[in-house]
């Protein structure tokens, strides 16, 4: 399978944090939800990806090239849109774009605009008036109008309004029909994920949990239920991790399980991501 992005070994130390062999690949034409608590490394990922932040081991490729000696040529198909400001606040989107354009060899200002009118912005209206979602829809706009093979999204649906969500995952959807583009998708929000995300990898304290095709982690995975009678020692021992309260316990299983009053669900992928980050907690 042609990878579009290709990550492995990939380590980063900090004084309070570390990324620990942070491995994955993103097949071209495919959109690959990566989640995680917040503080989890999602962003450390992306800003190393488009060589923000220096990597201390680990390669990464994009279009099969390293993304170090050869940036400049990957940022040309690269669209980026990243959760903090970016931009010159005093500007208007206009004098913003202007300055941006020039970039990149592929801009199409015809598209640009179509994307404009589409979001309802206004070129004469300066950056700094504008709301989060605003922001997020300016910051698509240009992303989407140079012709990026690759579209790379920090965090984009955090404090949006449930209409621009859903907007929003339908664009995706649409960049997503051409085939030869992919989608890296960073978010804690996973309700977005479960309408459009064909791949999930999963990031907590650093380490990358799991990393495969969302169709088999809803496949393998499963939640299980009961009361407190019903979770006895030899249950605890076969749940990835699990919650416990006054009425009874939830927990996620990775086999089948079975027990005369359980109820088995098919979880969510908010359910798989917060169970795993239980595992070592789940005797409490």
């Amino acid at each position: 399978m042609n990878n579009i992005l290709e990550i492995k070994g990939l380590a980063k130390n900090f004084k309070s944090f570390a990324l620990h062999d942070v491995s994955f690949s993103l097949p071209r034409g495919y959109i690959m939800g990566f989640i995680g608590p917040n503080g989890s490394g999602k962003t450390t990922t992306l800003k190393m990806i488009m060589n923000l932040m220096r990597k201390d081991a680990g390669f990464i490729e994009v279009f099969g090239q390293d993304h170090v000696k050869f940036e400049r040529e990957i940022k040309q198909r690269i669209g980026f849109v990243y959760d903090e400001p970016v931009y010159y606040e005093q500007l208007n989107l206009k004098q913003m774009t202007s300055l941006i354009s020039p970039f990149y060899k592929k801009w199409n200002q015809s598209l640009y605009e179509d994307y404009i009118k589409r979001f309802n912005l206004n070129s004469t209206q300066k950056i700094k008036t504008l709301s989060k979602g605003m922001r997020t829809k300016y910051a698509l706009s240009l992303a989407l109008s140079h012709g990026a093979e690759l579209l790379i999204m920090d965090e984009p649906t955090a404090g949006l309004d449930p209409v621009f969500r859903r907007e929003l995952l339908d664009i995706l959807m649409d960049v997503i029909q051409r085939e030869e583009n992919s989608i890296l998708f960073s978010t804690h929000i996973t309700s977005d994920l479960d309408r459009i995300a064909d791949y999930i990898t999963f990031i907590n304290e650093g380490r990358i949990v799991l990393s495969e095709e969302k169709d088999r982690l809803y496949e393998r995975y499963t939640l299980v239920k009961g009361g407190k009678d019903d979770l006895s020692e030899a249950l605890k021992k076969e749940l990835v991790g699990m919650s416990v309260t006054g009425l009874g316990f939830e927990g996620l299983s990775d086999h089948p399980i079975q027990g005369e009053n359980l109820v088995i669900e098919k979880p969510s992928l908010e359910d798989i991501m917060f169970f795993h980050t239980k595992e070592q907690r789940h005797g409490d």
